[in-house]
């Protein structure tokens, strides 16, 4: 998903006019990191397309911008070359313009992936947690009862000889109460087969799309190491 998960991001910038307070050079920067939507079923490599790199509507997307004036100039400012690639995260500032100040530039947007530059990386913060199973021995449900009293109210329920916690976010919560009364009469433990897996994304790619191309990417990549390790027998 960090690596290997492509995207497309701002590659080339020609700047026409710019009579900002901000060099070239950061207003490029900022511009390249824009999350652009992206449709990976739509688009090839700019270097895998068959116009062999020149530049098509199968690999590459352009915007303009051109804006005068004082006020602030956003993301949403970036106008595509078609509508289906309109900038969805509107409202990221580029630089603010003073008096008669403008800027007109045009981009280029090609896929990568986030192993050559951070701006081609969509999925953000991946992680997991093991889902914690809590249990208590039935005879000192009267304990766990007078316990569960004392937390803060929806962090667990109790069922006939386990507590479930409402949000698993909030396990580190709990254990420091367990530790703060020094509770012994109830056991947690991580089921290591039992993960939450949780990530966001830039808006680039949505959730569900970003979660199956990654599944797709890793099963292209097993198969590929299982058939070199067949030709190293």
């Amino acid at each position: 998903m960090l690596s290997e998960l492509p995207k497309l991001a701002i590659e080339n910038i020609i700047i026409y006019d710019n009579t900002t307070t901000l060099f070239d050079e950061i207003v490029s920067h900022r511009i390249g990191l824009i999350p652009i939507p992206t449709d990976l079923t739509l688009l090839n490599f700019h270097d895998e397309c068959s116009c062999k790199g020149e530049g098509c509507p199968s690999c590459m997307v352009r915007y303009t911008l051109s804006k005068e004036g004082a006020g602030m100039v956003h993301s949403g400012d970036l106008q595509a070359s078609e509508e289906s690639w309109k900038i969805t995260e509107d409202n990221v500032p580029i630089v603010e313009l003073f008096n008669n100040q403008r800027i007109i530039l045009e981009v280029e947007a090609i896929l990568g992936r986030g192993k050559d530059h951070a701006k081609w990386q969509s999925v953000i913060s991946p992680g997991y947690r093991f889902i914690p199973k809590i249990r208590f021995d039935p005879k000192d449900i009267k304990e766990v009862e007078s316990f569960i009293k004392e937390l803060p109210k929806g962090l667990v329920t109790m069922n006939k000889d386990t507590l479930e916690l409402d949000d698993i976010k909030h396990l580190s919560v709990f254990e420091s109460y367990l530790q703060k009364e020094k509770i012994d009469f109830i056991s947690v433990e991580l089921d290591e087969s039992h993960i939450q897996f949780h990530f966001e994304t830039d808006g680039s790619l949505n959730a569900k799309d970003a979660l199956d191309h990654s599944i797709q990417i890793f099963e292209e990549k097993l198969d590929e190491f299982e058939k070199k390790l067949k030709k190293i027998k």
